[in-house]
């Protein structure tokens, strides 16, 4: 039968992909890519010659009944984003909610997201943890940040490198400047770096500096502020 596969893309270092992914982007009819330029680069570095098909936020929704269509008419596609995991703040969610309407069978791989390594290295309970994703960028901003000032678990967010010292800014007009924060950026990549304290001494480190790459925030949620050594 054939089906859909998400399949997750390396976030930085191409070494990070499975065997069991490159199996699957060699093995289908199609694949999907929000940019056909990146994934492209991706496919050439491990010599895959499956055909590519541009599939991103603004032409999902006139797409998406077509594409599921072909897939229960017997055609094999795999879907990836840039980098990460389909439908983590990426597109995905429509395409695989229509191939389930119409009773298509969906597969998703294991494989790379920005926010677990992140959160995992933050220091911070990851027991219970609440992903926020990206915040609005105007309207609803504000509110959606005081909804959470009262959370427990611990709280991640993405953010552009333009909008980071902004966020650390509002995180700490609601949480104050002692909630304890790590941001980190560039993941996988040569430049990777993350920065631990509280939300003042984060803002401050980074409004010091020009900040480049993918940015995934984690704070610690209300009440769990015990230092390592307490935990």
């Amino acid at each position: 039968m054939s089906k859909l596969f998400i399949v997750p893309t390396p976030i930085g270092n191409l070494g990070d992909i499975t065997l069991r992914a490159l199996e699957v982007l060699r093995s289908v009819s199609l694949v999907l890519a929000e940019d056909t330029r990146t994934s492209g680069n991706l496919l050439k570095h491990y010599s895959i010659e499956t055909p590519l098909r541009s599939h991103h936020k603004f032409n999902e929704h006139q797409s998406v009944e077509a594409i599921a269509e072909q897939i229960a008419a017997g055609l094999d596609v795999a879907l990836i984003s840039d980098a990460g995991t389909p439908g983590i703040s990426d597109p995905g969610f429509l395409l695989v909610r229509t191939c389930l309407e119409r009773g298509v069978e969906v597969e998703c791989l294991p494989g790379a997201t920005a926010f677990v390594p992140a959160l995992v290295q933050s220091g911070m309970p990851c027991d219970r943890f609440v992903f926020e994703g990206f915040l609005p960028q105007k309207k609803g901003r504000s509110k959606r940040i005081e909804a959470l000032q009262d959370e427990d678990r611990t709280m991640v967010f993405y953010e552009s490198p333009f909008r980071l010292v902004k966020l650390l800014e509002q995180l700490m007009a609601v949480f104050g400047p002692d909630r304890r924060v790590s941001v980190s950026r560039e993941l996988t990549k040569l430049h990777e770096e993350t920065m631990r304290g509280t939300l003042a001494e984060v803002a401050a480190h980074f409004n010091s500096k020009t900040v480049k790459g993918e940015v995934v925030v984690v704070v610690q949620g209300l009440g769990r502020n015990k230092s390592l050594d307490e935990e």
